[in-house]
C-alpha cells in the first residue's frame, strides 16, 4: 500500500496560525484572478491566430474548448475559496460547530486543487504558446 506524504512546505502551513492560512487564500484568489487575464490575453491569440486549414482548424477548437473549461474552473475555485474565507470568519468568530481541523483539511484540499489547476494551466499556456510559434 501506497503512503502519501505531504511535501513539507504543506505541513508547515497546515500547522501555521490561521491568518498564515488566510493569507495563502488570498494569494490563491490573486492567481486567479492573474490567470483570468491570461486566458483573455490567450483567446485574443488564439482569435487571432485563427486559420482555413482544416488541421489548424481542429486544433484551434481544442484550444478554445480548453479555455473555456479552464474560465469555468476559475468561477469554481474562486467561490469554493472565497467559501472556505468565509469559514475562516465564521471560525475566528467562534460560532459553535466549527472545528479548526476541519477547515485546516479543507485548507489542504484546495491547496491540493490550486496545485493542480496551476499545473494543468501551465501546460495550456505552452500549447497556446506552440500554437502561435508555429504560425
Amino acid at each position: 500500500m501506497k503512503t502519501q506524504t505531504l511535501n513539507p512546505k504543506t505541513e508547515l502551513l497546515l500547522g501555521a496560525s490561521l491568518d498564515v492560512l488566510h493569507f495563502e487564500s488570498r494569494e490563491w484568489l490573486s492567481n486567479i484572478a492573474f490567470y483570468k487575464d491570461e486566458a483573455r490575453f490567450f483567446a485574443d491569440l488564439i482569435e487571432k491566430g485563427k486559420t482555413k486549414d482544416a488541421a489548424e482548424t481542429a486544433y484551434n477548437q481544442i484550444l478554445e474548448n480548453l479555455d473555456a473549461v479552464h474560465s469555468e474552473l476559475f468561477d469554481y475555485l474562486s467561490d469554493d475559496i472565497e467559501g472556505h474565507e468565509r469559514l475562516l470568519s465564521r471560525l475566528e468568530m467562534g460560532e459553535s460547530g466549527l472545528a479548526d481541523a476541519d477547515y485546516r483539511e479543507k485548507h489542504r484540499q484546495l491547496k491540493k486543487r490550486m496545485e493542480t489547476f496551476t499545473d494543468n494551466f501551465r501546460e495550456f499556456k505552452k500549447m497556446v504558446f506552440g500554437y502561435v510559434k508555429n504560425l
